[in-house]
Parts: structure tokens; C-alpha cells; sequence
């Protein structure tokens, strides 16, 4: 697993107009938006009954861990499991793939299966995690994302807007589950890249005296429990 540099901004509607507009300019638009330049993205986070990801986010912990399932644009035949890793301010990222049912078992909490995906460590590892841990389907977070990509320095740049929460629903794969706004979210500009930053792109996000700031999705959405 390979571990990446990440910033993020939190913009004003302004600020993300203006950011927008450069990235057009020096940037690509990532092929899998498609012409819409945009796609949805539905992820259902993990945590333990004492919410041990949230408070590691919140604490600022330089190591830490979240496990998410996600899919993209309501397409729910594609499910990823991840498990998102960031270590000294460095960030990775594993992933396995899931089929619906085993998605909807693990949301209903029928585990067993998960013994039998040794070809998938990752599931096995939230498996372990999920019985010794308590781990725990605990929100779903909902967003809009518009990607840019820039290929020297593998530099990955995303507007993340439209942010919306299911409450207390873990029902993901449930497209009647009900999802509100978070209010008074930004939109996240996150830049991810691997050894160097190239100085077109550096130029491209700087905004002002903007400075990147911590902001996880996860805990916004946490606002309601």
C-alpha cells in the first residue's frame, strides 16, 4: 500500500468558483466523471460503541484508521470496502470488493460469512475488528464529487459539495433510506498527490491566504449522533 500526501480546504461557494476555474485551465477532468464532469458517492462509515475513528479525528491522532463501504452514482452492482489509513499526516488507502449481499450482511450484522473471504483480508480484518472491536455500520455519508487529475506527481484534486447525512439509517443499499443536509458545510477541496506537488497545481488551489485545514465528511455527518 502506498501512502500519499493529501491537503483540504474548506471554500466558500466564491472560493470554489475561482478554484474551479483554474482547475479547468491546468488540469484534466478525471475520466471516470464522465461527461457530467461529476458522480455521486454513497459511503456507510464504521465505529466502535465508544467512536473511537470520530474521536482520533477530532483528537487529531497522527495514526488512525476508518472503515467505509462505498459505491458511486447509485450503482450499488460495484461496492467497495476500504479501509483508510493515515499515519504522520500521509495517507493510504486498501480496498477489496463486496457484492450486495454480502454488503447488506454485514449492515444486518450476519457475520459468518466473512470466516470464509480469506482470498480478502481486508474483509477478514473487519471481521476481527467488528467481534473484538464492536465495530459497527454507524452513518451514511452522501456527496457530490467533481475530480481533476493532473498526471506528473500522480496529483488527484476533488470539489466535494452537497454533503448529506442519513442520521441514524445504516441502511445504505436502501435507496428510500432518507438523507438531510449537513448544515453549513463547505465545499472540500482535496488535493492528493504522491512524492511532489507540481507548482501549476500549487498555484492552481492557492486561494487567498486559504490554508489547508483539517475536515473529515465523517464527522460533519456525525452532527446528529
Amino acid at each position: 500500500m502506498a501512502f500519499r500526501h493529501e491537503w483540504k480546504h474548506a471554500l466558500t461557494p466564491a472560493d470554489a468558483l475561482a478554484a474551479r476555474g483554474r482547475l479547468r485551465i491546468f488540469l484534466q477532468p478525471d475520466p471516470h466523471a464522465g461527461s457530467g464532469g461529476t458522480y455521486g458517492i454513497r459511503s456507510l462509515y464504521f465505529d466502535t460503541p465508544e467512536d473511537k475513528a470520530l474521536r482520533e479525528k477530532l483528537d487529531g491522532a497522527d495514526r488512525r484508521e476508518k472503515f467505509r463501504i462505498r459505491y458511486y452514482n447509485g450503482d450499488a452492482s460495484l461496492i467497495h470496502l476500504e479501509k483508510k489509513i493515515k499515519v504522520n499526516g500521509l495517507c493510504g488507502k486498501r480496498s477489496t470488493l463486496l457484492s450486495q449481499s454480502e454488503a447488506q450482511a454485514i449492515i444486518d450484522g450476519e457475520l459468518d460469512w466473512m470466516l470464509a473471504a480469506r482470498d480478502r483480508p481486508l474483509v477478514t480484518e473487519l471481521y476481527a475488528k467488528m467481534k473484538t472491536q464492536g465495530l459497527r455500520p454507524k452513518t451514511i455519508v452522501d456527496y457530490i464529487r467533481e475530480p481533476y487529475v493532473y498526471a506528473p506527481g500522480n496529483v488527484r484534486v476533488t470539489l466535494d459539495s452537497r454533503l448529506r447525512t442519513g442520521l441514524r439509517c445504516t441502511d445504505f443499499l436502501n435507496a428510500g433510506c432518507v438523507t438531510i443536509p449537513v448544515p453549513d458545510t463547505p465545499v472540500i477541496l482535496e488535493v492528493k498527490w504522491d512524492e511532489y506537488l507540481p507548482s501549476v497545481v500549487r498555484a492552481a488551489v492557492q486561494l487567498g491566504n486559504r490554508q489547508a485545514a483539517a475536515f473529515s465528511k465523517y464527522a460533519a455527518c456525525r452532527i446528529y449522533g
